[in-house]
């Protein structure tokens, strides 16, 4: 299929339903899709951006669903997404992040990011950043703000990473209900496919209320890191 365009059956298979459910899902609007020649086709590009608007709106069942079917469909590849605790990078996890705006907070966060050696261009990420932030912010309703780009920055990227900042008190930005947000994580990733299934499993941690309030306690780096270990260690039990 040209320009990775999926098909009812290809869509099907990727997303572990039945064609006949692809089918009554486009019928009706529920899939972002066009018809061609009388035949349904479906933007890879569009079907990871509706992925992601899911998994915005998920709690834990759907999200580990959702997890789920992006392992499935990731079976067979070579580089396999490492766990959220080992992409958080001791060296990116800023207590207190010195940062009183959400530009600031955008700036501050891709220069942490920068400073690991596996992001190359600061600028770069906060101008994708701000994008995003415009179309649809990225702040959560507990007080968390997931910021990434709309697409992943693989150019300026060696490695997917995540860049953890909390600041002093909650500012501002952009999150539904006029809620102040504290804590940020940058998702760094390199492909669409990666992107989904960190923002996935973060999103999971996340719908948990000990962790966030956890994170809203730690005191460093270490601290961080083996909180998110230990949470990720009771979805494996």
């Amino acid at each position: 299929m040209p320009n990775n365009d999926f098909d009812i059956d290809s869509l099907a298979a990727y997303l572990h339903l039945s064609p006949q459910q692809v089918m009554r899902m486009a019928d009706r609007g529920k899939l972002p899709g066009r018809k061609l020649g009388g035949q349904w086709r479906f933007a890879e590009a569009e079907i990871h951006h509706w992925l992601e608007e899911r998994i915005g709106v998920s709690d834990d069942v759907e999200l580990s669903q959702v997890e789920g079917v992006l392992a499935r469909s990731d079976r067979g590849n070579v580089d396999q997404v490492a766990a959220i605790h080992e992409l958080l990078q001791p060296a990116a996890i800023e207590i207190p992040l010195p940062a009183r705006t959400r530009n600031s907070v955008i700036e501050q966060m891709s220069r942490l990011a920068e400073s690991t050696g596996l992001l190359w261009d600061a600028d770069r990420m906060a101008e994708a950043l701000r994008a995003r932030e415009e179309l649809h912010p990225t702040a959560l309703g507990n007080g968390v703000a997931l910021l990434h780009p709309r697409r992943p920055q693989a150019a300026i990227l060696a490695e997917a990473f995540l860049a953890f900042g909390r600041t002093s008190q909650g500012i501002p930005f952009g999150g539904g209900r006029g809620g102040l947000t504290q804590v940020f994580f940058l998702i760094c990733s390199t492909n669409d496919r990666e992107h989904l299934r960190i923002l996935a499993r973060l999103s999971r941690l996340l719908t948990d209320a000990s962790v966030v309030a956890a994170l809203h306690d730690a005191e460093d780096a270490t601290e961080v890191r083996q909180m998110i270990a230990d949470a990720e260690g009771r979805f494996e039990n």
